[in-house]
């Protein structure tokens, strides 16, 4: 879809997922599965860990701190998504692209700087087990996902502010299924260089600082764990530490793919690939594999079932925040989305 030279875009469109119809069905019913999960398992890690005092440390205060991040993740693409498969005309507003951009760049962010705050929580707690609570206390706590949480904001208050300044006024054809950077960047018609150069340092930030302290902090801390002399400690400290490296481990990897990969060396169907996995399907996964790595989560998960109060306090902070989320969703302008449609 091309509009006039110098007519600035007020609307864009996207390509969409796929321009096979017969998958539609299979597709809607799958990523509605997934972010009913997504969202069910999320918030569930929260309220579990809100209600078991046994989970009342700093790791699971950091795990239900990358929970909500998650809920919040899955919630900026998925819905919009998923409504998109039932139309053929996939239209976001200009403002709508900014605001969906904006809240995926800072949350994706925060999460990266959320994983490399847990790997060195990690690294305190295995190697520095007597002096753990002296360090990594509340205070520390809320400043390092305050600062996780402003970087991510202010990377992407200026990515967004970059890419969104520019002047489109040739196609508004994304070839995507969401407002990522790249995609729209390509759409300008003004000089992309500075702008181009600000993601790239701003996908530095998200990768060059979290992911060497993640790399580093578990070299140090399988260096302690092959001392420790006990058979069953090492098993518990595997234990301990596999659930976050393999939710770490499966975010870096997607991320990689999806933005470091040389643009030429990617299809646009891979890239979409590489995009659903890492937008929609990893929000679902951080809570599966905690609840099968992790003993304490899979304990308290089994005492909230056989406990019938417990259970019905977990249940109702659920259906709470989903009653909350769904009345939002009700209240949130439609045109935002659709630019008027």
């Amino acid at each position: 879809m091309d509009l006039m030279n110098g007519t600035q875009v007020t609307v864009f469109v996207f390509s969409g997922l796929t321009d096979d119809k017969k998958l539609l069905p299979f597709l809607l019913i799958l990523f509605s599965l997934i972010y009913i999960i997504s969202i069910v398992g999320n918030i569930g890690i929260i309220a579990l860990v809100y209600n078991t005092s046994k989970l009342h440390s700093p790791m699971y205060y950091f795990l239900s701190v990358l929970s909500l991040i998650d809920v919040l993740y899955a919630s900026i693409i998925t819905p919009k998504m998923i409504f998109d498969l039932l139309l053929v005309n996939k239209v976001i507003s200009f403002t709508g692209c900014a605001l969906q951009f904006f809240f995926y760049s800072a949350l994706a962010a925060s999460e990266t700087l959320l994983l490399s705050t847990m790997s060195y929580d990690r690294y305190v707690a295995i190697c520095h087990p007597l002096h753990y609570m002296s360090i990594i206390t509340t205070k520390i706590c809320l400043c390092l996902v305050s600062v996780a949480f402003s970087i991510g904001f202010l990377q992407s208050s200026v990515q967004t502010s970059c890419t969104f300044s520019l002047q489109f006024c040739g196609s508004n054809l994304i070839d995507h299924f969401y407002c990522d950077v790249l995609p729209v960047l390509k759409l300008s018609c003004a000089n992309t260089f500075y702008c181009n150069m600000i993601t790239l340092c701003c996908v530095g930030i998200g990768t060059i600082i979290p992911f060497p302290t993640i790399i580093f902090s578990y070299m140090l801390i399988l260096s302690t764990v092959f001392h420790m002399t006990s058979a069953e400690g090492r098993k518990k400290t595997f234990s301990t530490c596999s659930s976050h490296l393999i939710c770490a481990s499966v975010f870096y990897l997607a991320f990689f793919f999806n933005y470091l990969c040389p643009p030429f060396s990617v299809s646009s169907r891979q890239d979409k690939v590489a995009s659903v996995f890492y937008a929609v399907v990893t929000p679902m996964l951080n809570p599966l594999v905690y609840t099968l790595r992790n003993q304490e989560i899979r304990r308290a998960i089994e005492k909230a079932m056989h406990n019938p109060t417990s259970a019905d306090r977990v249940s109702s902070v659920i259906a709470h925040k989903l009653g909350t989320m769904l009345s939002l969703w009700k209240k949130k302008d439609t045109t935002c989305w659709s630019g008027g449609m």
